[in-house]
Order: structure tokens, then C-alpha cells, then sequence
């Protein structure tokens, strides 16, 4: 089953990475997935203000039932990503993360792995925090084959979220 997937990312730092993942279903001939903008038009939000920023990760996670968090060195304190991952945990949406370090940039170089602390997501039915770890499983795009089971890990995630 074809799914709307949001990916949540630090652009500034990993868009080369992050499109290695997104742009992968190109070639699958996939559905195009939400949560990515280019930079002209994230520096465009970014200019409205917060509320606009809110307002915008609404709309795009608007009709979405997975959210992919694409880890990168710095992702796991960006302010956006931490917002969104909550986001998508209270509107019900399959979480997993996807490990970018070990993808080659333009210049041939991999990076140092990033972590998946985000703190609280929100809580469950007890009152209880949930934290990233709990409700997602994380993996890596060269390590975990990422080309060949995304579309798994997506599907799997959905599942787990009962969506």
C-alpha cells in the first residue's frame, strides 16, 4: 500500500543526504512524498515567523501516516525536527528514523552518525512520557539496504502506529 510520508530533517546540513532518501522512490516509480521544500521557499517561511513555520508543517502533515526522520550529525537539537516529531506522534503517525551518515556527499565524504534523543514526543494514555526509542525503529540508509526496504520500513512503521 502506497503511503503519504513526511520527512522531518536538518536542511541546512543534510539536504544532500536527505535527497538520497527522497529521491530514491523517483526510480521506483513511487508516489511523491510530503515535507520537502526547497530552500528558496523554507527560507520564504522562515521569514513569516513561527506561527508560519507551524502552519506550514500542519499543511504538510496533512493527510500523511508515516514520519521519517532523516538523522544527521546535528538533527536530534533542531528546534523544527523536534516539533514535528511531536507533531506527527499526537496525530497518530508510524515513526521510524534513517540514519544518513554513511551516505556520501557531493564531494565523496560520509559524516559522524547522529542520535535519536529528541526528549519527549508527548504522552500516552497513563500520562506517561514517550520518547523516540519507544515507538520508532531506526536504521541505516548503506547499512540497512535502505534502496531496497524503505518502502518496508515505512509500511512497518504505519503498522505499528495502527494507521
Amino acid at each position: 500500500m502506497a503511503r503519504k510520508v513526511f520527512f522531518s530533517f536538518h536542511y541546512e546540513r543534510d539536504s544532500q543526504r536527505a535527497a538520497v532518501v527522497r529521491n530514491h522512490a523517483v526510480t521506483k516509480d513511487r508516489n511523491e512524498a510530503a515535507g520537502y521544500v526547497d530552500k528558496a521557499a523554507w527560507e520564504s517561511i522562515e521569514r513569516q515567523g513561527d506561527a508560519a513555520i507551524r502552519r506550514w508543517i500542519a499543511e504538510q502533515l496533512s493527510g500523511t501516516s508515516v514520519t521519517v526522520v532523516l538523522v544527521g550529525a546535528q538533527t536530534s537539537n533542531r528546534k523544527w525536527v523536534i516539533y514535528e516529531l511531536q507533531q506527527s506522534y499526537a496525530r497518530g503517525n508510524g515513526l521510524l528514523a534513517v540514519n544518513l551518515h554513511n551516505i556520501r556527499d557531493f564531494t565523496g565524504n560520509i559524516d559522524i552518525a547522529g542520535d535519536t534523543i529528541f526528549g519527549s514526543l508527548g504522552k500516552d494514555s497513563s500520562g506517561n512520557d514517550v520518547y523516540f526509542h519507544q515507538v520508532a525503529e531506526t536504521y541505516d540508509w548503506i547499512n540497512n539496504q535502505g534502496y531496497q526496504n524503505f518502502g518496508r520500513w515505512v509500511d512497518e512503521a504505519a503498522k505499528a502506529a495502527g494507521r
